[in-house]
């Protein structure tokens, strides 16, 4: 059985950002770089929707809806015991699910 997700809820308004890096700095599947001027959203297909991102961006200028996202249904279905994990996405290197973050939970327990 598995538990999954398909929809990923970030959002991003350069208009309010003020480039203080913080986006980039905290992510941890890079999904944010920094730019000349704005920060720039260069991979929202790994984006786990932690919400890191958005606790620490102090204009608001990201939104992200936490404890649905891919992060959440990895999460679950280690909690309940769930081989398999899929967040609506391949196995392509750039997603929040590729091979090597997946294998975690398909393990015996």
């Amino acid at each position: 059985m598995f538990n999954s997700y398909t929809e990923n809820t970030l959002e991003y308004d350069e208009k309010l950002c003020i480039n203080c890096r913080m986006c980039s700095t905290v992510c941890p599947h890079g999904v944010f770089s920094g730019g000349a001027d704005k920060a720039r959203l260069v991979n929202k297909k790994s984006c786990m929707e932690c919400g890191a991102c958005q606790l620490n961006c102090p204009t608001g200028a990201i939104t992200v809806e936490s404890g649905v996202g891919c992060a959440y249904a990895m999460m679950w279905s280690a909690l309940t015991g769930k081989k398999e994990v899929t967040c609506g996405c391949d196995d392509d290197a750039g997603s929040c699910c590729a091979p090597t973050t997946t294998q975690l939970f398909k393990s015996e327990r």
